[in-house]
């Protein structure tokens, strides 16, 4: 369930055989260090008056009736329906559905003095069968928000995020010749040539295809499509002594970029 990210170099893959005939730096199993996240500087915008929701900076784009009810989610590939229900004038609960059945729950709570928004999470809409991913999130207001507006309304820049299901920080590369395999503990696999070539992605409802290009000897670069439309660039360097990645994810769909190291286990 975590995934986007990017930045450039020199591309090599006409000699990519020759590269990865040898064990790759990229190969192994490797988990997010929470510690080391940094969000993007673009703050997520809601507005919650009048029993109507609304996230302008969603993708896709929310606006929903807040009465506790399901709504219609179109054009979201994880879940079908929306749920908002305004539980006190500093807490909100949402419900995912897809097909009836709950993928998704959040519990937002605003400080006392509106200056912190807290997320309690629970996601299975990507995990395959598996148990869902957990976790909270936390966000600051730099921005109030219309007058009359819950105290949900306004726009929120990331700040943390704890308690993060393991599911979904850890994952696995494997070279084999010129191709390349990854496989996640939420079930997400593909197996692409590194020449950029797109292959499927299984697992996944909202990527289709992948494309992965090695840069030099310790970058890898993928690019996730949805529907033949770029949704995401994953840009993944080793460092010198192996031990490390440094992550960016660039959402393409937001216009956001996370960065994050990653840990080989």
């Amino acid at each position: 369930m975590i995934k986007n990210l990017a930045l450039a170099v020199t591309l090599m893959a006409c000699t990519v055989p020759g590269i990865v005939a040898a064990q790759s730096p990229i190969d192994g199993t490797w988990k997010v260090d929470l510690k080391s996240f940094s969000f993007s500087q673009k703050p997520d915008v809601l507005v919650l008056k009048d029993g109507v929701f609304e996230c302008s900076t969603c993708n896709p784009k929310i606006k929903v009736k807040a009465d506790g009810t399901d709504q219609p989610y179109p054009d979201n590939p994880y879940a079908d329906t929306l749920a908002v229900t305004v539980v006190s004038d500093h807490e909100v609960s949402r419900v995912n559905k897809k097909a009836g059945k709950v993928v998704g729950t959040s519990q937002t709570i605003i400080s006392p003095d509106g200056k912190t928004m807290t997320t309690n999470f629970s996601d299975s809409s990507n995990t395959n069968g598996g148990p869902p991913v957990t976790g909270t999130g936390k966000a600051t207001r730099v921005a109030d928000g219309p007058p009359g507006s819950h105290l949900l309304s306004g726009s929120w820049q990331s700040s943390e995020v704890s308690g993060l299901s393991d599911s979904a920080l850890v994952w696995s590369y494997k070279t084999d010749g010129d191709t390349l395999t990854m496989t996640s503990r939420t079930g997400q696999t593909y197996t692409a040539k590194l020449d950029g070539t797109e292959a499927p992605m299984r697992g996944d409802p909202g990527v289709t295809s992948v494309s992965v290009k090695l840069i030099g000897m310790d970058t890898l670069e993928e690019t996730d499509k949805r529907n033949d439309k770029v949704v995401g660039v994953f840009r993944f360097t080793v460092t010198s002594d192996g031990k490390t990645a440094k992550s960016v994810f660039e959402d393409k769909m937001t216009d956001q970029k996370m960065e994050f190291d990653a840990i080989r286990q």
